[in-house]
């Protein structure tokens, strides 16, 4: 490792949310996480964080329905995924700017509200599946498709939720800005809940109602900067096969073709670790030396060093 080694590092939920939801609760959460990436800043990496934001952007929207009932005009996603992103950054920068000072440590660190552009024609707009926001009984549910013209469908036996599409990242609009940051040396937190979706029409961005991928979309950003690791943090230490099964088995160094065998055997679970897998996969065959590790947030630094997680590397 050099002090130009330049990682990505992709927060799961389980980095944030925490205990009862509350503000204290999360920010308690944010400061175990962060604790762990200043002992990575510590060894020289150049760091840029992302993150998710189901939960916060989740209890936003149920925010926004409750405001709307009461005249006040409700925000659309792409807002609320705005809102979202700068909770969620000015949570981690000052946690974040806070140990590096207790510790002497000079360097500077900010949040971006980040922009992902999709293609207006990807197929996830014709077939919405990520679900978002509150739960509704079934009557409930008809009469908003009826006004609203969303779309709406029964989740597990919890009540019926609205969906939104899910389309690919193209683009990172800020990720020049996230580079050069990067590059000298400052610790950025970006492309929060997979980034703000965005459309180009005439010149102009334009928001869309859908959600990306977070994992996704760090992977385009991973890219984007030029990073040589891409590192994502999820629920367990490794990536597995037989998941949960008698035969349950761990997977360390594994090869881009055993993985794409794995995901044709049906071994990844969507909207789990399959997308984790394709981003890392993505990553790892982009680029000669690139290499994508997933593991726990508390096996981090570990993996970073080689001593745990799953490796991939092209």
């Amino acid at each position: 490792m050099t002090k130009r080694d330049k990682v990505v590092i992709a927060l799961g939920g389980n980095a944030i949310q925490a205990g009862d939801g509350t503000a204290e609760a999360q920010q308690q959460a944010i400061r175990k996480t962060v604790t762990l990436i200043v002992e990575i800043i510590k060894l020289g990496y150049q760091v840029v964080i992302t993150h998710g934001n189901g939960p916060q952007v989740g209890n936003i929207l149920l925010q926004q329905t409750i405001a709307g009932t009461k005249g006040i005009p409700p925000m659309a996603l792409d807002t609320c995924g705005a809102m979202s992103q700068g909770m969620i950054g000015y949570w981690m920068e000052k946690e974040i700017d806070d140990l590096l000072r207790e510790q002497g440590i000079e360097k500077g660190v900010v949040s971006i509200v980040t922009r992902t552009e999709v293609d207006p024609n990807d197929p996830a707009f014709t077939n919405p599946t990520k679900p978002i926001g509150p739960f509704y009984t079934e009557e409930e549910a008809i009469a908003k498709m009826q006004q609203t013209g969303s779309t709406y469908v029964e989740d597990a036996g919890r009540g019926w939720r609205r969906v939104v599409p899910s389309p690919m990242p193209i683009d990172i609009i800020e990720h020049g800005i996230i580079g050069k940051l990067a590059d000298s040396d400052q610790i950025v937190i970006c492309a929060g809940g997979g980034g703000i979706p965005v459309y180009k029409e005439n010149h102009k961005f334009i928001g869309v109602e859908a959600v990306i991928d977070k994992d996704f979309s760090s992977e385009k950003l991973a890219e984007l900067i030029d990073a040589d690791t891409l590192l994502i943090l999820t629920g367990v230490d490794h990536v597995y096969i037989h998941y949960n099964q008698p035969n349950e088995e761990a997977l360390n160094y594994v090869s881009i073709e055993d993985l794409k065998k794995y995901i044709k055997q049906g071994y990844f679970a969507q909207g789990s670790m399959l997308p984790k897998v394709e981003a890392g996969i993505t990553f790892a065959e982009s680029k000669a030396g690139r290499t994508s590790i997933i593991t726990s947030l508390d096996k981090a630094l570990e993996a970073l060093l080689g001593e745990a997680g799953t490796v991939i590397k092209k």
